[in-house]
This record gives C-alpha cells, sequence and structure tokens, in this order.
C-alpha cells in the first residue's frame, strides 16, 4: 500500500455514517428534530392536566361564568404551547431559529384571536341593534 494511499485510509477510518460534523442524526435529520420519550411524555402529562383543570371547572361550577372563561381561555393558549414546544419541537436551534419564529408568529396570532374575541364578547350588548329590548316579559 503506498503511503499515499495508506494516509487516506487512516483518515476515513472511524469516520461514521452520522459523524458529518453538520448536526445531524443517524437519520439526516438536525439534531434537536426529534423528542425524547421522556419529552414525549412530559408533553402529554401537561396537556391531560390542562384539559381536565377546564373540564374540572366546568363541571363543578367553582368560579363564577366570567372568570371560568378567561381561565380556560388561558389554559388554551398554554396548551398550545406546550404542543408547540414538545410535539412540534418548535425552539431556537431547530432550522436556525426559524421554527422559533414561526412559534413568536402563532403566539402573536393567538393572542389577537384571544383579545378580539374578549373584546367581542364583553361589547356584545353594546353593539346590539337599537330597538332590541332584552325585557324578557314582553316575550310572548
Amino acid at each position: 500500500m503506498s503511503t499515499h494511499a495508506h494516509s487516506d485510509h487512516h483518515a476515513h477510518q472511524g469516520h461514521g455514517h452520522g459523524d458529518h460534523g453538520h448536526g445531524h442524526d443517524d437519520h439526516g435529520h438536525p439534531a434537536g428534530a426529534h423528542g425524547t420519550f421522556g419529552s414525549y411524555m412530559i408533553g402529554f402529562v401537561l396537556s391531560v392536566i390542562l384539559t381536565v383543570i377546564p373540564f374540572w371547572l366546568v363541571m363543578n361550577g367553582t368560579l363564577d361564568n366570567a372568570t371560568t372563561t378567561v381561565v380556560i381561555l388561558a389554559l388554551a393558549v398554554v396548551q398550545i404551547i406546550v404542543h408547540m414546544v414538545y410535539f412540534l419541537h418548535m425552539n431556537g436551534r431547530v432550522e436556525g431559529g426559524w421554527s422559533m419564529l414561526a412559534m413568536i408568529f402563532t403566539i402573536i396570532v393567538v393572542f389577537i384571536m384571544f383579545s378580539g374575541s374578549l373584546w367581542v364578547m364583553y361589547h356584545l350588548n353594546y353593539n346590539m341593534m337599537p330597538g332590541m329590548t332584552h325585557d324578557m316579559s314582553k316575550m310572548p
């Protein structure tokens, strides 16, 4: 074996499939793109908790209607974030930060929808058409 061929052989020896140094795993996916079993279980448990709490609040009538609505909407927003982090793997390390930008955009859109819905519901009676009465005693 020539010295050049011998040195090339040693240069490639120990160079495995996943040792490309590009931050990819063995399947060619970016490192950190897939969650572990533990992270999926944390996401699952948080999702169940964030579903059971509003269900319990509504079934037991623990809070008054307005407070219950706000708590349920707030827990829904938290659950959206839990799903994005634990199941969609959106963080600053994946895809050069673009998934974090997508998460920020999603949070902004959810905030606009959340605050807009509350605003519309709060002002619903005020914005009713003139002449409509809310006196139920005049109903046939």
